[in-house]
This record gives structure tokens, C-alpha cells and sequence, in this order.
């Protein structure tokens, strides 16, 4: 599909294209981002193009991947989310925030529009969040845009090299009110698992003559 633009109250999101390659090369050279999300590290130059010549456009022609630069009117770069198509109307969303912008809001802001257009739009019905564990900025972001956690995989990412345990989170449209394409059918509610420690009656004392 073609690439679209959104707009949020403060945002512009939007595709990122070479226009964008220096902004992105500048953020990644953030710590963190390196640390918490699997881009290469050291993040090169050459890693940038890449991102913003061929994977980006490359996702949103085939449909495998929809990535938006978050961007304030003015054009400041302040973030970059995207979401991948995993299953049949699954898919996962992944953000990161530029340093000099974090603490406001915008990621939390661009992933409730996103969501909402996920969900309208391209028939997803269950958006998952993953992040690895200890990763509580971004839990935060997931956690404020809605989304359920759901509990750990372990082994469930592999960052450079290493896998790690992750956590991992789910937002379904009937947490925004919204339609799924598909009827969803919830589990009953389950009774408490039973004890597992074994209950023991004692042995009556008993005294032979």
C-alpha cells in the first residue's frame, strides 16, 4: 500500500525517506535505543539508509511493515514507530524516542493513533507489545496507550546476538470500543488453581501396652 500520513494534537506521523537519514543516523547514537531495541551497534551511517532508502518503503509496498516517523510540525524528528505484520490480523508495534523529547508523551500519543488506524484500517485485531524485561520506559508507553500485559517469554528475543527474556502485552479493538474484523469469543473465567501443597492429617498418638 501507499504511505500515509497521521496526525495526532502535537504530531505529524508520517514515512521517513532519505530526507530523514541523517535525523535517524543522529538518534540512534542514543545509548539506550542501541541497548533496548535491536538495531545494529554501532549504528553506521550506511545503517540508516538502509532503514530509510529500502526498509521503510519496503514494508509499507509489500505490507509486511507500516513505520511512521513521529515528527512536531515544526519537522523535529522525536520518535519512530512501526508495526509489523507477524500473523493474520496480528501484528506488533515498536516505538523508541529520541532523547531530548522523552518525558512528554509523544510516543504514548502516536501509539494510540496508530493503534486506532491499525485497527480501522488494516483489519488488524490484536496488536502485541514486546519488550525486553527490565525495559520499563517502554512498558510505560505500552501500559498508558492501553495495552494488557499479559506475562514473560522466556528466550523470546534475540538482541544482538543474545536472547533474553521478554515481556509482553496485548491491545485487542474492543479495548477502544472498536469492531474486530473477526468475532472474539474470550475464555470463561477460571476458579483459582487448587493448593499444591499436599494437606496432611497427622497420625493419632497412640500408646501400645
Amino acid at each position: 500500500m501507499e504511505p500515509l500520513t497521521l496526525t495526532t494534537e502535537r504530531l505529524v506521523l508520517r514515512t521517513v525517506g532519505p530526507q530523514d537519514t541523517d535525523a535517524v543516523y543522529a538518534a540512534a547514537q542514543d545509548p539506550d535505543i542501541q541497548r533496548w531495541t535491536t538495531i545494529p551497534s554501532p549504528y553506521l551511517p550506511e545503517h540508516a539508509r538502509g532503514f530509510t532508502e529500502r526498509m521503510v518503503p519496503d514494508g509499507w509496498a509489500n505490507g509486511s511493515m507500516f513505520t511512521f516517523g513521529l515528527f512536531l510540525p515544526a519537522g523535529d524528528l522525536v520518535g519512530m514507530l512501526g508495526v509489523t505484520m507477524v500473523s493474520l490480523g496480528v501484528g506488533e508495534i515498536g516505538f523508541w524516542g529520541t532523547k531530548e523529547h522523552r518525558g512528554r508523551g509523544y510516543v504514548t500519543e502516536a501509539a494510540a493513533a496508530v493503534s486506532r488506524w491499525a485497527f480501522t484500517d488494516r483489519a488488524i485485531d490484536r496488536l502485541e507489545w514486546r519488550a525486553e524485561v527490565g525495559n520499563t520506559a517502554s512498558r510505560a508507553v505500552a501500559q498508558r496507550a492501553g495495552f494488557t500485559m499479559e506475562g514473560t517469554l522466556r528466550s523470546a528475543i534475540n538482541n544482538k546476538g543474545v536472547r533474553r527474556d521478554c515481556w509482553i502485552g496485548s491491545l485487542l479493538p474492543s479495548d477502544l470500543s472498536l469492531p474486530s474484523t473477526s468475532p472474539y469469543l474470550p475464555a470463561p473465567a477460571q476458579p483459582p488453581a487448587p493448593d499444591p501443597t499436599p494437606t496432611v492429617t497427622p497420625t493419632p498418638y497412640r500408646a501400645d501396652v
